[in-house]
């Protein structure tokens, strides 16, 4: 229990620090500080050895690099979970399972509703159907511990599902052209990593050299190279045994060692040179546009209608049951701050529009505007939803 509580503690520090990087980055767009900011964004960044050749802006180092290592944790948690947490049974699968396929399948309905017949903004229907772990946990967090862990769980596993949906739709909607030199040499590396683990090799150090392989052959690929993190983190061994035959946890270690950088530099970075948005520059017309609509009405009714109406049907037909020590309210309240996107939303965003600047930034003002109204609103019912009498409110 200790684990998950310090697990809840960083997300929720992460929450919180995301939403300063946020204000941040608009206070530098949109007042005299513009230049540094841009400067910022695209300060080049050059790796050469021998024939290898990378030169990026900072901004793609951060989206292709560091969220490469985001990933990487993704990838460590739902192994973990996977294997002995909260997604290791069906029964504890059921409802945050159930309630994931709400939460993605409904918000892409309502984007295609309002983009179908545009090709263009067909790209991006999967931009509403993320959630942001942090922070939506972040706001947990300021209810302190009149919410039952039972509904945090909840949260984070739906979360974890959630994300590990949109590995799959970078995998399968995402991807470039492909460079078949480039797939055959990443594809050596994935096996190798798979014949360290099989092997039972205990050196983190070898898994790291590999994976950074791994992910510059990725990246040239054409495959979008976080998806190297996710594959890197499932060839970690869970159970290891060091030279002096002692047994320890490779994958534990790793994830939490890693998390706190995650949570306090990684994300927020991102969503520093990710939500800058130029306010004046967004007219009316713009910011009422399909695709911003469809990504606000996605993550603000699309979620909690997804999430919260297949929990619903789920428990009512007895597949499930509702979290213990909550009620209905409160799962109504958890299901609106799943329309929190945010950080993985701005990123399927990156993904899904990079090459243009049609929008003018209402894409992400869009997603910013939904991410703080359901957090606002997911606050309120959990706040006047709380049960004074956990014991007095039966599970039906």
């Amino acid at each position: 229990m200790k684990t998950i509580e310090d697990f809840f503690q960083k997300e929720s520090a992460a929450g919180i620090l995301l939403i300063f990087a946020t204000i941040a980055a608009l206070i530098l767009k949109n007042t005299h500080l513009i230049d540094h900011y841009e400067a910022f964004l695209h300060l080049p960044v050059e790796i050469r050895l021998g024939a290898l050749h990378i030169d990026k802006p900072l901004l793609l180092w951060i989206n292709d690099g560091l969220m490469a290592i985001f990933f990487f944790l993704i990838g460590l948690e739902v192994k973990r979970e996977i294997i002995e947490g909260h997604l290791s049974s069906l029964s504890q699968i059921a409802l945050p399972g159930i309630a994931a396929i709400g939460g993605m399948l409904v918000p892409a309905l309502i984007y295609v509703a309002l983009n179908h017949g545009n090709e263009f903004a067909m790209r991006g229907w999967a931009i509403p159907t993320a959630t942001d772990i942090a922070f939506a946990l972040g706001i947990l967090s300021l209810l302190g511990n009149k919410v039952p862990i039972s509904l945090k769980i909840f949260l984070m596993a739906l979360a974890i599902i959630d994300d590990l949906g949109a590995i799959v739709i970078i995998a399968l909607f995402y991807t470039n052209e492909l460079s078949s030199l480039s797939i055959i040499i990443a594809f050596l590396a994935l096996t190798t990593l798979v014949l360290l683990n099989y092997f039972n090799v205990a050196i983190r150090a070898a898994y790291i050299l590999v994976g950074i392989i791994l992910w510059i052959s990725v990246l040239k690929s054409g495959v979008h190279a976080t998806l190297a993190g996710v594959a890197l983190a499932l060839t970690i061994p869970i159970t290891s045994t060091n030279r002096k035959g002692e047994k320890f946890s490779m994958l534990k270690q790793t994830e939490h060692q890693l998390h706190v950088w995650v949570a306090y530099l990684i994300l927020p970075l991102f969503a520093f040179v990710n939500s800058g948005v130029d306010l004046l520059g967004i007219s009316a017309q713009q910011l009422f546009g399909n695709v911003p609509l469809g990504i606000f009405f996605g993550l603000f009714i699309g979620k909690q209608l997804g999430v919260f109406g297949l929990c619903w049907l789920a428990i009512k037909l007895k597949i499930a049951k509702l979290p213990e020590d909550s009620n209905w309210a409160m799962l109504y309240g958890v299901s609106i701050l799943t329309g929190i996107g945010f950080t993985m939303s701005l990123f399927v965003n990156s993904l899904a529009f990079s090459d243009t600047l049609q929008f003018e930034s209402a894409d992400k003002l869009a997603i910013i505007l939904a991410s703080f109204i359901s957090g606002l609103l997911g606050y309120l019912v959990l706040r006047f939803g709380m049960i004074k009498n956990p014991q007095s409110n039966p599970n039906k």
